[in-house]
């Protein structure tokens, strides 16, 4: 597990996208990360969901400070998370075939070292995948949209299309593009009963952040959402 955490950190020093100190440095710090269990999520916020759908709006300017463990473990599973003991999930998915993977970028965390972690909705736990804070990197790769570096944390939505399209053929991959904007409002929706920003950006070099999160071949990214205090 280690070499291939430090393969991904070593294309990211290849394409110039960190130093060679901070890449010993970040190798050294993957030694000593493990599986993050996340807290279980509250299934009873007390907010009518038409309060939420009300008050949602898109958030470019964030206060400064930390989020929570709780809160980023309660995004991620309005997200993604899983919701019976069948694998069902909080989104629908054509054919329960889930094509989306959810990766969090996270900067500012309370009890969470900075870095790149992949939510593994089955364990509902995050899986290291490099350390540091990636969030700069990520607005260069956004198109410099600064809400990116300034957000406590952002997801990144990916997609691994051929789960879907090899049942439903070129039609999957509009079902894919479907699923993504509902697993996106429901992070939206969650981001507004925790009190916190948050806002979509579809405007991203796709190879920049292909390469900055090391994304396997034949997965793509479709959607980014920086989430904040307000």
């Amino acid at each position: 597990m280690r070499r291939v955490l430090a393969a991904a950190l070593g294309v990211l020093l290849s394409g110039g996208l960190l130093t060679e100190e901070t890449m010993a440095h970040n190798v050294h710090m993957l030694d000593r990360m493990a599986a993050v269990a996340l807290p279980a999520p509250n299934l009873d916020g007390g907010v009518p969901l038409e309060h939420a759908f009300a008050e949602r709006r898109s958030v470019r300017e964030f206060a400064r400070g930390a989020l929570t463990l709780p809160q980023v473990a309660q995004l991620l599973w309005a997200a993604q998370g899983v919701t019976h003991r069948n694998g069902a999930r909080t989104a629908p998915s054509a054919g329960a075939l889930y094509p989306l993977e959810l990766y969090l970028v996270a900067g500012e965390v309370r009890d969470l070292a900075p870095g790149l972690y992949r939510y593994v909705a089955s364990r509902h736990q995050l899986e290291p995948l490099a350390a540091g804070d990636l969030r700069r990197d990520l607005c260069d790769a956004a198109l410099e949209q600064e809400c990116v570096a300034e957000g406590a944390v952002v997801f990144v939505f990916t997609a691994v299309e051929p789960r879907t399209t090899r049942k439903y053929g070129p039609r999957g991959v509009r079902y894919v593009h479907i699923e993504v904007g509902h697993a996106a409002q429901n992070l939206a929706l969650q981001a507004t009963v925790l009190g916190l920003g948050s806002v979509t950006v579809g405007a991203f070099d796709d190879d920049a952040v292909v390469h900055l999160l090391h994304l396997p071949k034949g997965e793509a990214p479709l959607y980014l959402m920086p989430v904040g205090l307000r």
